[in-house]
């Protein structure tokens, strides 16, 4: 089932995971190793992915981030001095 322009979510490919269309590359695997400082051409021949694949997949990330209620931790009741 599309969740996302270019990005599927499928119980019987990758645990369920989002991943790019039409392949079993989730998109965490394919953000992280662009962070990990590989090239899109990288990624590309690495995972047999497109460039579309690509942006879908940071399109979805930076979607997500932007819109899932996080929590940030608690406040520390006790106070640091140096």
């Amino acid at each position: 089932m599309e969740v996302f322009p270019g990005i599927t979510m499928k119980p019987d490919v990758c645990e369920g995971k989002p991943c790019a269309s039409g392949t079993s590359v989730d998109v965490a695997t394919i953000v992280g190793t662009l962070g990990t400082g590989k090239s899109f051409e990288d990624v590309e021949e690495i995972f047999q992915v497109t460039r579309e694949h690509i942006f879908s997949a940071l399109r979805y990330a930076s979607y997500v981030t932007d819109h899932l209620p996080l929590k940030m931790p608690p406040a520390s009741s006790s106070s640091e001095t140096g």
